[in-house]
């Protein structure tokens, strides 16, 4: 008892450091052994490594944290958005870093080099735009793709990443030309798309997913009187879009990651199967394979706030205009949809006060284009 006594005293005597005691001979709670932490090293008054001159710098993120009020961790949008300027390997290699949040303070341990990327993250939705902002996401289908013949002087083509992906800026004017022009065709069709008050830095998600039930397989009963159940599946189609953008301090700048995943179940693919009958007789019955398709966007744009990015997906299938969901967005897919060239138009409508209060512009004439038809 006297050795077990010592040992305590002197682990609870370090000064400053990092006081922990516990018996050798004492079993963990949960009657497993415990690990021998034979890999770790340090402990007590160990400092963080600074071989690469890390610094430890606390940032005050309490006055955003107070204005985003719509969900429970605003703080995560800061954290996300510092792992897309700084990228998430930063953090898991040398130089060893550490980052932190809660609803008031940024913690970040890192190089100089770093810290003035966090910082730059931290001005723009700490001291930007204290206000949301206004977004119009419109999402439009085109069944040709040669809508770019009349339109394409107006284009000023961006670099993508995503393969099969098309991105051009346009003016506000040229861009309400476009779309009065669009409207011409036959083969055009504009869906609904919500007006998004968003605050800065913040995502805000559009769903519309659907099950649909199929045969999946035949489970094979055993004993007397043998038989079969049909088991049933289910697969979802539909889209999902997220949209989160960050403005710059001054708010002449917009940055934003767009991503969408797209899941179609172009048809269910019959398959006989023989099963057990009874008097020793076989039968046939029906299950069923999906045949599924679809494609996903992750692609982070940067573009002026008085200019209006607009996305080309290519042909794909495209959303049946008689089918809608609770909220009016439409479906993506339906049994009649077809297929067209999907087309995406954001733009930044600006702060939500002068959203509410000014007037929405009407379209210039679509004369500025040649006079014709498609």
């Amino acid at each position: 008892m006297l050795s077990r006594a010592l040992v305590l005293l002197f682990f609870c005597s370090v000064g400053s450091g990092l006081a922990f005691a516990q018996e050798a001979s004492s079993p963990p709670a949960s009657g497993k052994p415990a690990s021998s932490g034979r890999s770790a090293s340090g402990g007590g008054t160990h400092m963080l490594p600074n071989e690469h001159g890390q610094v430890w710098r606390e940032y005050n993120i309490a006055s955003y944290t107070k204005r985003v009020t719509n969900t429970e961790k605003p703080e995560q949008a800061v954290v996300d958005w510092i792992l897309r300027e700084t990228g998430k390997e930063a953090w898991f290699s040398e130089p060893v870093g550490l980052l932190s949040a809660n609803r008031t303070t940024l913690r970040v341990y890192h190089t100089p080099e770093m810290q003035l990327l966090v910082s730059d993250v931290v001005d723009r939705m700490v001291h930007g735009e204290t206000e949301s902002h206004s977004y119009t996401l419109r999402l439009i289908t085109v069944g040709s793709p040669n809508w770019r013949s009349r339109v394409f002087h107006m284009l000023r083509p961006v670099p993508v990443q995503s393969p099969g992906l098309e991105a051009w800026l346009l003016s506000k004017e040229d861009a309400a030309v476009f779309v009065a022009e669009l409207r011409r065709r036959t083969d055009f069709h504009e869906h609904t798309a919500p007006n998004l008050l968003i605050h800065c830095g913040q995502s805000h998600t559009i769903a519309s997913m659907r099950p649909k039930n199929y045969v999946r397989s035949v489970n094979f009963r055993s004993g007397y009187g043998a038989g079969y159940d049909l088991v049933m599946g289910q697969v979802e189609e539909g889209y999902s879009l997220q949209f989160s953008p960050l403005l710059s301090v001054d708010g002449r700048t917009l940055d934003a990651v767009i991503k969408c995943q797209v899941d179609q179940v172009e048809k269910l693919i019959p398959v006989s199967i023989d099963v057990p009958a009874a008097a020793n007789q076989r039968q046939r019955v029906q299950i069923q394979v999906p045949q599924v398709s679809g494609w996903s966007l992750h692609e982070r744009f940067r573009w002026p706030t008085d200019q209006v990015l607009l996305l080309s997906r290519g042909v794909v299938a495209r959303p049946a205009p008689s089918t809608k969901t609770v909220l009016g967005m439409p479906h993506l897919f339906g049994s009649k949809g077809g297929r067209g060239d999907a087309l995406l138009m954001v733009q930044c409508g600006g702060a939500a006060s002068q959203t509410l209060l000014t007037p929405a512009a009407s379209a210039p004439a679509a004369a500025r284009l040649n006079n014709g038809r498609y």
